[in-house]
């Protein structure tokens, strides 16, 4: 009887004990994850709304490069020059006497572009095309980089240079005469206009033509000019960048004449009929001594071509080209300059073809010798190079033999 009271208290007490205990201590790791998923419901019902925004002034941090790129590309369209980069070349011109094969050879090649083309005989001083003629013989535009054949003739005959002078450039690279005129090496001619001054710089280039009209009558033509002191730029901006001095495309030919002949500088005469032509006769102007001096300056005018600044003039190796690029921003008007004067060696006789353009920044020397290229590659496949043509008398009607004294 006892042992059976004893076993009825204890069951009643265990159940008692049992029913007081809460269901979450029962269930913990089931109990705290309900919690949270109660918290996370409250939370969403009771989250205050967001306000609505306006986004119309919204700003981005743009990156670094993206931020060049736009700048570069504001700048590409902010074109500080008036002159205009593209226009009708041939408007105003006459073709009274030219010989027309060469004629349409340089329109063609020079195509929509702001500028002119001058062919020259270098045989005989006849100027057998000049497309864009009042651009061609008025006003005079800063050399830029083709100054540098006069600076080579100077530094040569002066002993200022030798075609083995060396110029370090950098720690691993150094520049000889050859290398500087195929690059068109500023700090090369820069050195050689400190060393020589401006008294004989300004002496080689009138000698060579320069400030005085290059040709013989022909209508319109103004001389350019050359300073009479040195340019407040300095003689290394004189001989790498022809700070100071004009020059008309018309000039540029008779200068490259002189490399192409071998020394003659002959007044350039412009024919504008058939009796002129049946009756033409050259003119020196007068005769330099710079024979020697071709050797050593012809490489890297040909280099030029090859793989150097001129290189889109380079159509054949078989029929080499002669050249030095220019390219600068006239310091009197605000136009960009590209130069490019020019001699070939191919068939039975050479030409001289000068190109000047002018307009915005896509005009440069490089430019200018893709066209000089093409007049050659055109005439050349028309075999101008080839064709025996009617000799003209190469006996000169005039010679002079002083100017720079």
């Amino acid at each position: 009887m006892r042992q059976a009271f004893l076993k009825l208290f204890l069951t009643l007490f265990l159940a008692s004990f049992l029913f007081s205990i809460p269901a979450s201590a029962a269930t913990p790791a089931r109990s705290k994850a309900k919690s949270r998923s109660h918290a996370r419901r409250q939370a969403l019902v009771h989250k205050p709304a967001r306000k609505s925004v306006r986004r119309r002034n919204v700003s981005y941090v743009t990156p670094r490069h993206t931020a060049s790129r736009l700048h570069a590309r504001h700048h590409l369209y902010s074109n500080p020059y008036t002159s205009p980069t593209f226009a009708d070349s041939t408007a105003g011109d006459s073709v009274d006497g030219e010989d027309l094969v060469v004629r349409r050879a340089a329109v063609q090649a020079l195509g929509p572009y702001n500028g002119t083309v001058v062919v020259v005989d270098p045989a005989n001083g006849r100027v057998l095309s000049m497309v864009n003629q009042k651009l061609a013989l008025t006003g005079g535009f800063q050399p830029c980089s083709t100054i540098k054949l006069v600076a080579a003739v100077a530094g040569l005959s002066e002993g200022a240079i030798t075609p083995e002078t060396s110029i370090r450039l950098t720690r691993r690279r150094s520049f000889d005469l050859t290398d500087a005129l195929a690059h068109s090496n500023n700090f090369y001619f820069a050195s050689i206009g400190d060393r020589l001054g401006f008294e004989k710089i300004e002496y080689y280039a009138r000698l060579m033509g320069l400030g005085e009209k290059a040709g013989w009558n022909i209508a319109g033509e103004e001389p350019g000019t050359l300073p009479s002191e040195e340019p407040k730029e300095g003689m290394g901006m004189m001989t790498s960048f022809g700070s100071g001095i004009y020059l008309t495309p018309l000039q540029l030919a008779s200068l490259v004449s002189v490399f192409a002949n071998g020394g003659t500088l002959y007044y350039l005469q412009y024919p504008k009929s058939e009796q002129e032509i049946a009756s033409f006769q050259p003119k020196v102007k007068r005769q330099l001594d710079i024979a020697r001096y071709l050797p050593e300056i012809k490489p890297g005018m040909n280099d030029a071509v090859e793989f150097g600044t001129a290189r889109r003039a380079n159509y054949d190796p078989a029929q080499p080209i002669y050249g030095k690029t220019g390219t600068c921003s006239d310091t009197r008007t605000p136009t960009h300059l590209g130069w490019f004067g020019s001699f070939n060696e191919a068939g039975d006789r050479k030409l001289v073809v000068a190109v000047l353009l002018t307009g915005g920044r896509p005009i440069n020397g490089p430019v200018a010798s893709g066209i000089a290229g093409q007049v050659y590659k055109i005439l050349g496949e028309q075999n101008y190079f080839g064709s025996q043509q009617t000799a003209l008398s190469a006996a000169p009607l005039l010679a002079t033999m002083s100017c720079c004294q």
